[in-house]
């Protein structure tokens, strides 16, 4: 009997770790965290409700270099384990059908995954999973396919604000203490969950449908609140229309923190995205979060609601996060825009392949263009193909059966091919199989589609046509213009300057050598409404001019830029070499600019500011000082950064 009692159960342990949710279903989690950002450790106590799909004798929990004091208990009797530093080994008879109770303390001094930042005094504490790393600070699973219905709560300092996942269910301040709890109400992948704290204001609105929608910004960022998240609550209201299924999570909420990873991350209800994006009214011109918005918020649906059930098919949650913000900039922007976007990635694709680089959208391994652009442009050349009611339609039958689950690119094709009514190997072949994208036949579908396609496609002045001075003059789109004047600079003239901002702004790019009869109208760039365009134009004047150095440096003193202070550095190291200017400053200008170089400051302003020196030769002892301490930055763009200028500084010495 026992030899048979042994043969019932099946050991996960000679199971691959992505096989575990064919035999158990981790339901719920129910934590209470602890953070100290001195130490960097992060504590807790975590209960996970689990059910056996199949009779086995044990299941395991990832968890990375974590220490789980006090042992494990099931059903509140302590049980066996192995913590391996990689999973948390839990031995036990689980009956098939039969629901447990897995709790444990656990503690764990995160190497990534979970940040402890600090600057000017100021704590910001984010979290990013992407994929597979939510296991490096919450005991948790690597695989997407196991989805949980998480609930969080935890304490920080008065005055700060706890963001996480869902719905915040109780909150209170007491003897300098914040205190909340954050509940999902659906099933959610690991990877997607989140936890900010940070110094912040919010706005709140809400949608049509009644989702409440929170906007978060620092303090001091008020006057960019509006241009940051300018057409939020539309592009909100537009996604739910246009996909058909409503949103499937109780809030969402949007959140800067400082030195993000990447551009954004669409955690299920909190998107946190790089503080880099918060713009004034003057940036937003430029440099606007609108895009990574629309990304972001499309990926509540595709990739939190339906998730890739492998790499392999990575393309449904990116893809269609790119073609669906793609749709919503056009609601905003128009169809111009929307065909324009999509000309400039299938160009960017072809050139991928011209270099061999070209994949199947179903390679693991592609590159983000790939999985980003190409996954878009399937869908677009889709429903072109089978028209916006068959597309719509299947987009909506796909969710649906597959919501709060993962799926596969069959699953989708199936049910377009379920209402086209025949079956779409051809173009399965062409648009997501074959290692080339069709860029010719993208191209030649845009150019039917699209009048404005048909006229930038057909500009080439390199070859100096004489109908590119009419292009420049009259009737052509900006998009051809900045064509033109990117081929052929010597052709604007002062007329050209009188052309809208984009226009503009590309004068100030390829026109860097100013002839005199274009001194005058050059120098009205610097009043433009675009921090691009001032700093360019700053650069080509003060260099094109130098008698009028002082009065272009007049002109731009108190303009500072984006956030990594792009014009402001240039103003500093351009007054620096303007003999004269501001003599008796120079040298505390030189502190500021190595002063920005510090900690204390953003990744974007200090790699800026770094450059600079670097450019100028004159990296002094503090500016070495900082250089060695960005190399052990979180983000491995400092990191790379800071170990190629430390490398070409050595090379300057020999």
């Amino acid at each position: 009997m026992k030899l048979f009692g042994c043969l019932l159960f099946l050991s996960l342990g000679f199971l691959s770790y992505a096989q575990q949710t064919k035999y158990v279903d981790f339901e719920e989690a129910n934590s209470v965290l602890v953070l100290n950002p001195d130490s960097s450790k992060v504590s807790g106590l975590v209960t996970y409700q689990m059910k056996a799909l199949r009779s086995v004798d044990s299941v395991f929990i990832d968890a990375k270099a974590m220490r789980f004091p006090g042992g494990i208990s099931i059903n509140n009797t302590g049980v066996d384990y192995k913590n391996d530093q990689q999973r948390l080994w839990i031995y036990n008879r689980f009956e098939k059908d039969s629901t447990y109770r897995i709790t444990f303390n656990y503690e764990c001094y995160p190497k990534q995954t979970l940040y402890f930042l600090k600057q000017k005094g100021v704590w910001n504490i984010w979290t990013q999973g992407q994929g597979k790393y939510t296991s490096h600070w919450f005991p948790s699973f690597d695989d997407v396919n196991e989805k949980v219905v998480f609930k969080i709560g935890t304490a920080f300092k008065a005055g700060y604000e706890i963001l996480s996942n869902g719905k915040r269910l109780q909150g209170s301040s007491d003897k300098g203490v914040n205190t909340c709890v954050y509940v999902m109400r659906k099933p959610i992948s690991s990877y997607l969950l989140a936890l900010v704290i940070g110094k912040y204001y919010k706005k709140t609105e809400s949608s049509k449908s009644g989702i409440p929608l929170e906007f978060y910004y620092y303090p001091e960022d008020s006057l960019k609140l509006e241009p940051t998240y300018r057409y939020s609550k539309r592009m909100f209201d537009f996604l739910e229309a246009e996909i058909g299924f409503p949103y499937p999570w109780q809030n969402y909420k949007q959140v800067p923190v400082h030195d993000f990873l990447y551009a954004g991350m669409e955690n299920t209800s909190l998107t946190i995205f790089s503080d880099a994006f918060m713009v004034d009214s003057t940036g937003f011109n430029d440099k606007s979060y609108v895009s990574v918005n629309a990304h972001e918020l499309a990926h509540q649906w595709f990739g939190n609601l339906v998730t890739a059930k492998s790499g392999e098919h990575h393309w449904l949650q990116e893809g269609f996060a790119t073609y669906y913000a793609l749709l919503a900039e056009r609601d905003i922007y128009g169809d111009d825009y929307y065909h324009f976007k999509l000309v400039e990635s299938a160009v960017n694709l072809g050139r991928q392949d011209l270099s061999g680089d070209g994949t199947s959208l179903l390679n693991p391994k592609s590159s983000s263009l790939t999985f980003y652009q190409r996954g878009a442009w399937v869908l677009h050349a889709l429903r072109t193909k089978v028209g916006d009611k068959i597309f719509k339609a299947a987009v909506k039958n796909y969710l649906t059966k597959f919501q709060f689950g993962s799926a596969e690119t069959s699953d989708f094709i199936r049910e377009v091919e379920k209402r086209y009514g025949r079956n779409l190997n051809n173009f399965k072949q062409k648009w997501i199989l074959n290692k080339t994208f069709p860029v010719d036949e993208a191209i030649a579908m845009l150019q039917k589609q699209s009048p404005y396609v048909q006229e930038y496609i057909m500009i080439d002045c390199e070859v100096k046509s004489g109908k590119c001075n009419e292009y420049l003059k009259f009737y052509a789109s900006d998009d051809a213009k900045v064509k033109v004047i990117s081929q052929a600079p010597e052709l604007i003239t002062e007329d050209t300057f009188k052309q809208s901002l984009k226009v503009r702004q590309a004068i100030s790019q390829y026109l860097k050598t100013i002839p005199k009869s274009l001194k005058a109208p050059y120098e009205t760039l610097l009043d433009d409404a675009s921090y691009i365009t001032i700093e360019n134009a700053l650069y080509n004047l003060w260099v094109s001019f130098p008698e009028d150095r002082p009065k272009y440096l007049a002109k731009t003193r108190g303009v500072y830029g984006f956030n990594d202070f792009n014009v402001r550095l240039l103003w500093i190291v351009l007054n620096l070499n303007t003999p004269f200017y501001e003599a008796d400053n120079k040298q505390g200008l030189y502190n500021e600019l190595v002063g920005y170089t510090d900690e204390g400051n953003t990744m974007e302003l200090r790699m800026n500011a770094f450059r600079y020196l670097n450019m100028i030769g004159t990296c002094d002892a503090q500016c070495k000082s900082n250089l060695e301490n960005a190399k052990t930055h979180h983000n491995w763009r400092m990191v790379k950064f800071a170990k190629d200028m430390s490398k070409q500084l050595e090379e300057k010495k020999q």
